[in-house]
């Protein structure tokens, strides 16, 4: 069991004690979307590794982003601010974001790795950028700033 999976389920068992409905029925949620993907990997036995089960984590991120735009559309505020609590509970799993000024400098040491100059090698760029980040910036926050960089 991968690192990530087994704090999940010390997290679900403190919450339960602590009795925080909402860390709980959103944790809940999490491992069966993790067990899914692990089942359509490769079967009932399959487990996720901690790069696979962050995957699963931002993938629940951006599914209650936008619940919470469709919420606030249709004038439903107390549903967003629920989605809002399950989205705080999602992030404390996710490692912390990087800031714009360190995005822009790998970004750059992206593009001086690959030799990029145009749009044409965006696709090489965004492939040694994702690995250097790991997980740690959004694939359209990334591709938005190597497309300033080599426009």
């Amino acid at each position: 069991m991968s690192e990530l999976s087994q704090q999940l389920t010390d997290d679900m068992k403190t919450a339960m004690r602590e009795k925080n409905s909402v860390a709980l029925t959103t944790i809940r949620m999490l491992k069966a979307a993790v067990k899914n993907a692990a089942i359509e990997k490769g079967g009932a036995d399959a487990e996720l590794t901690d790069p696979e089960v962050m995957a699963v984590i931002r993938k629940e991120v951006k599914k209650r982003q936008d619940a919470i735009a469709q919420y606030e559309d249709a004038g439903r505020p107390e549903l967003a601010e629920k989605e809002k609590e399950e989205i705080d509970v999602l992030q404390a799993y996710l490692p912390t974001p990087l800031s714009a000024d360190e995005l822009a400098k790998m970004v750059d040491e992206a593009i001086a790795e690959v030799g990029a100059t145009s749009k044409k090698e965006m696709g090489q760029v965004m492939k040694v950028l994702q690995e250097k980040t790991e997980g740690r910036a959004d694939g359209k926050a990334l591709s938005q700033a190597v497309m300033a960089k080599l426009s």
